[in-house]
């Protein structure tokens, strides 16, 4: 299993995400993005605007590697953050035919780059935190 239920939950309560791609260079780039899960392919497809012609399409095309954060308050008060961070390769696909989106990448230009998870980190989306906060899972995605 790639996600937990509580995971999948939350990723669907969720818009908008940040991925961390490598230019050629050795710099990072980080974008906001809107993204879906993706039952069929166990992924997670962003999709945009110009994705096929944006730097991290290029990026991603260039060495696959990438981190994806989804992110957000469950309240102020008390403070309680949670977030899912994946870390996996990624494939720059200028034209899906099976994904979340369909052929049309949710009305955008048809390109999506698609997440393989290789390594899931959460916190706060299983359980509340303690006060000490410890309730951060780590693990391998087989």
């Amino acid at each position: 299993m790639t996600f937990t239920d509580a995971e999948l939950d939350y990723l669907s309560s969720q818009r908008l995400g940040r991925m961390a791609t490598a230019q050629p260079d050795g710099t990072l780039q980080v974008s906001p993005v809107g993204f879906r899960y993706n039952e069929g392919t166990k992924t997670i497809d962003i999709a945009g605007h110009n994705m096929a012609r944006s730097k991290k399409f290029r990026n991603v095309s260039d060495n696959g590697r990438v981190a994806f954060v989804v992110d957000d308050l469950a309240s102020i008060d008390p403070w309680t953050p949670r977030f899912l961070e994946i870390r996996g390769h990624a494939e720059a696909i200028a034209r899906p035919t099976d994904s979340a989106y369909g052929d049309r990448a949710g009305g955008f230009d048809g390109a999506i780059i698609r997440v393989h998870p290789e390594r899931l980190i959460s916190y706060g989306i299983e359980a509340a935190p303690d006060m000490q906060g410890r309730n951060i899972s780590t693990r391998n995605v087989d």
